[in-house]
């Protein structure tokens, strides 16, 4: 049993990569492939009768690390000078405000409709709301530096601005000035120790002389991020940060603090450290997707009762981002398309206290979303790849 099951993870990686290293041309979302890849597993495995232990409580684990692995990898190819300020205030406002409006919106239609707390319906409707780095960074490697850099701001922002939305709404049962105050007070926290964290793991990076040196580091980042989230601090704003400080650091060297860490030495770790994290990325994205499509069933895929809602929520992403996409005169095509459900909408899905669950957002509902938003995103792409580009 041991060796058939390790032989078919190894199989199905593999199999992931390959989805990879052609997604350039066939332009399918991997996490469609993926999800495709674990539900027929699981078609065998009923089968063939094999007996295969209860996998759901793995799926967060995974979910977190893929997270933020996937947001560190995203922060660690950005720049960050003032000629980038534009793209990240353009990318700022289509991540935060498309997903304002989505949320009271749909949580109002289903309020309406539904009945119940209009709190737990807003609660439950964020998780839909928030854009997937874990999809939309891999799908625009391909695409222009501009539009590329975009999305990789712009899924990142999102992933942190939902994750804060939903802890912020899920959190508090009433909203006033006492909760607000708390909000600012704990995003002043993070930063806070963001910024001490990152000086000390940049300290380290480049003082450790141990054969085994990028293994800690991660691992200090996976435990800094989690403690923070045990006193429900954005934690992910810890992650984009130190992100960002490392792929940084040539902005940075007129700095004195900075001399002392070494820059030029650092930035030859950074950049082993980045290909490490790339590869991790890779793999535990593949496995959390491949996990999710084990654990769908036929019956929520085919769920007619979410169906409309699941249709009707993805028109509204759309239609609201390409109304912002035109408020900044950025081009609609293909940046209209890559608003991709994933990850972070499955973690902030399964974080759900389960005093404020509402029958219908369900697992139904999360995996149409996810499925139909891949879906508009692969035609995009397919659409883009038909046109003419200029030789730059």
């Amino acid at each position: 049993m041991t060796t058939a099951i390790i032989i078919t993870v190894c199989v199905l990686v593999l199999l992931a990569y390959v989805f990879d290293v052609t997604s350039s041309k066939t332009k399918v979302p991997s996490v469609i492939l993926l999800l495709l890849m674990g539900w027929l597993v699981k078609q065998i495995a009923l089968t063939i009768d094999l007996s295969i232990p209860n996998l759901s409580s793995i799926l967060p684990i995974l979910g977190t690390i893929g997270l933020i692995l996937i947001v560190l990898e995203g922060s660690l190819e950005l720049e960050l000078n003032a000629s980038k300020f534009p793209l990240i205030r353009k990318s700022f406002g289509v991540a935060l405000i498309p997903m304002l409006l989505l949320a009271f919106g749909v949580a109002g239609a289903m309020y309406y409709w539904q009945g119940g707390s209009f709190k737990d319906c807003l609660t439950n409707v964020v998780p839909l709301c928030v854009i997937s780095s874990a999809i939309a960074i891999p799908s625009v490697k391909n695409l222009p530096g501009y539009q590329k850099e975009f999305i990789i701001y712009e899924s990142s922002l999102s992933d942190i601005l939902g994750v804060v939305f939903f802890n912020f709404v899920a959190l508090n049962d009433t909203f006033g000035f006492n909760s607000v105050w708390h909000f600012f007070a704990q995003l002043f926290t993070i930063v806070l120790v963001s910024f001490l964290a990152t000086g000390g793991l940049s300290y380290l990076l480049s003082k450790i002389d141990h054969h085994i040196k990028f293994a800690p580091i991660i691992l200090l980042v996976i435990l800094i991020y989690n403690i923070s989230k045990i006193y429900h601090l954005p934690s992910l704003v810890f992650i984009l940060i130190f992100g960002l400080f490392l792929g940084n650091l040539d902005e940075m060297k007129q700095f004195k603090w900075i001399q002392r860490l070494k820059p030029d030495l650092l930035d030859r770790e950074v950049k082993k450290f980045k290909e490490i994290t790339i590869e991790a990325t890779f793999v535990i994205r593949v496995l959390f997707f491949l996990l999710f499509g084990y654990l769908m069933e036929t019956s929520e895929i085919l769920n007619t009762d979410t169906l409309i809602w699941a249709i009707g929520i993805v028109i509204n992403i759309f239609c609201l981002r390409a109304i912002l996409l035109k408020f900044y005169k950025m081009d609609l095509s293909p940046l209209l398309f890559i608003a991709p459900r994933g990850l972070i909408t499955i973690l902030l899905f399964l974080s759900i206290p389960a005093s404020q669950t509402i029958p219908l957002v369900n697992k139904s509902l999360i995996i149409q979303i996810i499925i139909l938003s891949a879906l508009v995103m692969m035609v995009g792409l397919m659409m883009e790849n038909k046109k003419e580009r200029p030789v730059t």
